[in-house]
Parts: structure tokens; C-alpha cells; sequence
């Protein structure tokens, strides 16, 4: 029997179409809340997290079990 923990943490950016300065307001707000939603319903943590103008930075933790790519998704 094993006496391990793992911890799989990945920096995420995503940045809009042409660096438009699309992210401010209500849409921020909204983009914001669908990230906890979303993050919240596939047990994914939330270390840190800035919604730019025109990007978004997250640094997330998730089970090593799990692959970034379909979290990403």
C-alpha cells in the first residue's frame, strides 16, 4: 500500500481573437462566472485567476487522473 499525494497544477491562458479588448463589464462579469460554474462542476480549484481586457489567467489544481486538455475544453 502507497503513502502518496499528487498534485497536478497547470497556468492556463486564454487570450481573444486579435487581442480585442472585448473582456470588460457585464461580459467580464459573465465570463468570470461561467469559469467558477464550470471549474466548480468538474472539481477543478481555482489558485488564481485575473480576467485582462483581453486575456485571462488561471492557475488551476486538478486530480493527475485527469487530462488539462478536456479541463481546457
Amino acid at each position: 500500500m502507497g503513502h502518496t499525494v499528487s498534485r497536478l497544477t497547470a497556468h492556463i491562458v486564454w487570450v481573444t481573437t486579435y487581442r480585442y479588448h472585448v473582456l470588460k463589464g457585464d461580459v467580464q462579469i459573465r465570463c468570470r462566472d461561467l469559469i467558477k460554474q464550470i471549474c466548480d462542476s468538474e472539481d477543478v480549484q481555482i489558485l488564481a485567476g485575473v480576467i485582462s481586457k483581453d486575456h485571462v489567467h488561471m492557475h488551476i489544481e486538478d486530480q493527475p487522473s485527469k487530462n488539462i486538455s478536456n479541463v481546457v475544453k
